[in-house]
């Protein structure tokens, strides 16, 4: 019953869990996903129409070609009259100051009072007419206006701008307005500028309405297009008039989709169409990768990519940053491919491919180049090793970008000499930032707990400190690592396993035994066995030792998990036979203390550590065969590794009856070739 119970809330924890990550990426993806209208159909003049048949599906107005309306718009508003206000206290203000001059300063400088009158008169008559400042009089020349409207005492009338006056013209008309009876060196000694400022001011406010009542009463459109009326069909050339329509409907359809309601249907089809893509990619995972959501890393790993891969498509396609073309999406299907499989990444890829079509206003050519792209990424590069191979892929990748879009062109297109070559430049920039894949991968193993083929190859190079040390210290256990290296790297390659990492790990297995070197028997020499001085469980617990001292160094030397995993795996659950049953013999009738002789553990759980359990079994089995026949080394096969599948220690491992005969069969065949009988030389006789 509690066991039920137990069961019952783990399936629980385990359903909100994946519900959690389900409702977490599609309420991230949704969130940065742009909601304006798309008018997913791409056209131009002269050219065929290369979808299907295209109906209207509500009515809308023909709206008029932007040269026709500015030229229209031109038309209208060159009789339009801007409104200009006149403020009389202006001049009010100047007449006064004058006079107030006039006794304190010009009473000394002009002869007679006949000189006062002509400045006051000639001044209101400017007035009367209107000053503006220079900067109003330079717009209204720019926009070619002849009449403006002056507001004087709520009436505005109509007056023609050659009667304005600006603040230069208004002091050259009083110099030169009267030159008969009155010397302009003498106005010009009267600081005439002084009375003169612009009283006509810009009246925003009413020139921006009666422009607008002009624009209102303007029409847009030259026609109506009503709702079931075929607009254009497959193969019909795109004439000016249907241009005009297709763009009609068009800005129709964008402005239809900023009310709130569209809005909210975009929003909607939005959230059903990623939780559609998200919830058949958990599915996969639930049948095919269940493993992964109990490794967080994993499990991590993919959503994130997926949603950051989205996300930044729709940054770039909301704000018109650049073009999504160079973003380098054939990098993710690297990054799973080295780190999971081919599979995952492939289906990852479609996922992340389609989410990120929707934000853009062609995605069938997206669609497209980005999956054959991330195809050929994921088949030419399935496992890295060598910095050479991500160039090699890149390239592969721009040219695929280009071969399916010049193809899409020759489709599409009915003149060569108008392909879009700005296209292609964006796949050289994809390509380039495609390499930056390889650093990447360094930061994604110690964020997420990944050991990548690049490293392994690091790691397997004897040439490292740990390695050479290990040579040095116990060089029989190094030669036996390296034989089992070989044995358990060839039986991966056959039956499909991951080579590089089972090769990498059989060199580290046995690093536990540089602590106490003398009591293995591959580094004995000399005849000393330091055995003799112990007892059995003593002998054993040295032994056994090597494994909890193997995983110390390795813990000090910063050795990947994935390798750790070898040196706790490889003896497994099993026990020190030669000391066991020796203590069995000379205590007959009584039990020992089973720990005392057995492996701390885990027994092997993939198919590379169950390789390797066998490969080391059978290495160190065969050093004591008193001789090396293709029978003894058949039946020493055959014996250990059936007694290790009896024992029990595959049992977690998803390693089949077929993978077992071929691992026996590769051990036999490389075991004899190890072992082969060489031929005595003669001796000179004499």
């Amino acid at each position: 019953m509690n066991h039920l119970k137990k069961k019952n809330s783990f399936s629980r924890r385990d359903l909100l869990y994946k519900a959690l990550i389900f409702v977490a990426t599609v309420a991230v993806i949704v969130y940065f996903l742009p909601r304006d209208g798309k008018f997913n159909y791409q056209f131009d003049i002269y050219k065929p129409w290369k979808y299907g048949q295209l109906i209207a599906t509500f009515d809308f107005p023909i709206y008029k070609d932007d040269v026709v309306v500015k030229r229209e718009q031109d038309s209208l508003l060159s009789s339009f009259q801007p409104y200009y206000q006149l403020d009389k206290s202006i001049e009010k203000e100047a007449i006064a100051k004058l006079k107030g001059n006039f006794q304190s300063q010009l009473k000394g400088i002009l002869p007679s009072n006949d000189y006062l009158r002509y400045i006051e008169r000639t001044l209101r008559e400017i007035y009367a007419s209107g000053i503006i400042s220079t900067e109003d009089a330079l717009h209204l020349e720019k926009d070619s206006t002849n009449y403006i409207r002056k507001i004087d005492d709520k009436l505005a009338n109509s007056q023609s701008t050659t009667t304005i006056y600006t603040v230069k013209k208004a002091y050259e008309y009083l110099l030169l307005a009267d030159t008969v009876h009155y010397n302009r060196d003498i106005l010009r000694q009267c600081a005439l500028n002084e009375y003169i400022f612009p009283n006509l001011t810009y009246d925003r406010k009413r020139s921006e309405a009666a422009k607008k009542e002009i624009l209102d009463n303007y029409s847009w459109a030259n026609g109506v297009v009503v709702s079931g009326q075929k607009i254009i069909d497959r193969g019909e050339i795109v004439s000016p008039e249907t241009y005009n329509i297709l763009e009609s409907l068009r800005r129709e359809s964008i402005k239809r989709s900023e009310s709130l309601g569209q809005k909210r249907l975009i929003l909607g089809g939005q959230i059903l169409f990623v939780s559609i893509l998200t919830l058949c990619f958990m599915l996969y995972l639930e049948l095919f990768r269940k493993d992964y959501y109990e490794r967080k890393g994993r499990l991590s790993l993919l959503f994130i990519l997926i949603v950051l891969y989205s996300v930044i498509t729709a940054l770039m396609v909301t704000h018109n940053i650049y073009t999504v073309y160079i973003l380098p999406y054939a990098m993710l299907p690297i990054i799973i491919r080295v780190f999971l499989d081919s599979r995952t990444a492939f289906l990852t890829h479609v996922i992340t491919i389609l989410i990120c079509s929707i934000t853009l206003r062609f995605p069938h050519e997206f669609i497209l180049t980005q999956l054959a792209a991330g195809l050929v990424a994921i088949f030419s590069l399935r496992e890295l090793s060598q910095r050479s191979q991500l160039f090699r892929t890149a390239l592969l990748v721009i040219l695929t970008y280009a071969a399916i879009y010049f193809a899409f062109e020759l489709i599409t297109e009915n003149d060569l000499s108008k392909l879009n070559v700005r296209m292609y430049t964006y796949f050289i920039i994809n390509g380039v930032l495609l390499l930056f894949t390889y650093p990447l991968l360094f930061l994604l193993e110690k964020t997420f707990g990944f050991t990548s083929n690049v490293t392994l190859v690091e790691l397997s190079n004897i040439n490292n400190d740990l390695l050479r040390q290990m040579s040095e210290t116990v060089p029989g256990t190094f030669q036996h690592s390296m034989q089992v290296a070989n044995l358990a790297a060839e039986a991966a390659i056959r039956i499909g396993a991951k080579s590089q990492l089972v090769r990498t790990g059989a060199l580290y297995h046995d690093i536990g035994k540089m602590e106490n070197p003398a009591f293995f028997t591959e580094n004995q020499s000399g005849g000393v066995n330091p055995h003799k001085n112990l007892n059995y469980e003593q002998s054993a617990q040295v032994v056994i030792s090597h494994v909890t001292d193997g995983l110390k160094l390795a813990e000090k030397y910063n050795l990947p998990k994935a390798i750790k995993d070898f040196i706790s795996t490889h003896h497994g659950r099993g026990k020190t036979r030669f000391f066991y049953i020796s203590w069995k013999n000379e205590h007959p009738g009584e039990e020992p203390d089973d720990e005392k002789f057995t492996y701390p553990g885990p027994n092997p759980f993939s198919k590379e550590t169950a390789i390797l359990m066998m490969a080391d079994a059978v290495e160190a089995a065969s050093r004591s065969l008193p001789e090396y026949t293709e029978e003894s080394i058949s039946n020493l096969v055959e014996k250990i590794i059936d007694s290790q599948m009896e024992e029990g220690y595959f049992k977690e491992c998803p390693i089949t009856f077929k993978d077992v005969a071929t691992v026996k069969a590769v051990f036999k065949e490389k075991l004899k070739m190890i072992y082969h009988t060489r031929i005595s030389y003669p001796e000179l006789k004499k």
